[in-house]
């Protein structure tokens, strides 16, 4: 077995292809006999779901689709706007990830890269799906391309219940509101 068959993830054209950079296009997310099994982050193979970052020059074609996730997922933390999210995905400032079991999108993500004075930071700024339990263990997907872009950790911006289900994963600074109205 090769080092593509072991460990296999999406990342942007920046990284070397040493890194497997490559991302799919919303057209093979219907036609699943196209999809390589060398194109998506799969750590076991009896498991069908898959991390597919979507290519930035054809996000729009997926877009409607799973835009209303990534908007329920804003909405109920409230920690950012749904506008802001969705222009920086569709500008491809920040990208689409979606968990995909062969037929269905069962979750999808955003993520962003942010430069803080204490370094690279890569941040999921919406996550939202069903069965967690499926698709949950692709977050390595994305800390592998964090890792491959340079980043000193990947933070998210959510609910703190993700902090409990997430290994490695720990509260580290707090949100503090007073509600005015």
């Amino acid at each position: 077995m090769g080092r593509n068959d072991s460990l296999c993830v999406y990342v942007p054209d920046a990284i070397p292809a040493a890194r497997m950079s490559f991302f799919v296009h919303p057209s093979e997310l219907r036609m699943t006999s196209r999809m390589s099994p060398a194109r998506c982050f799969c750590p076991d193979r009896r498991d069908k779901t898959q991390l597919i970052c979507i290519d930035p020059g054809r996000v729009r074609e997926i877009w409607p689709l799973v835009a209303p996730l990534i908007k329920r997922a804003i909405v109920r933390t409230g920690l950012s706007t749904f506008a802001t999210i969705e222009r920086d995905i569709l500008a491809g400032v920040s990208l689409l990830w979606v968990a995909w079991n062969g037929s269905v999108v069962e979750a999808v993500a955003s993520t962003s890269l942010q430069q803080t004075d204490a370094g690279k930071v890569c941040v999921i700024t919406a996550c939202a799906g069903a069965g967690m339990t499926r698709w949950l263990f692709l977050i390595r997907g994305i800390e592998a391309y964090a890792e491959a872009e340079g980043c000193r950790c990947v933070r998210i911006f959510g609910r703190k219940g993700w902090a409990r289900v997430l290994d490695g994963y720990e509260e580290t600074h707090a949100i503090i509101d007073k509600r005015l109205l």
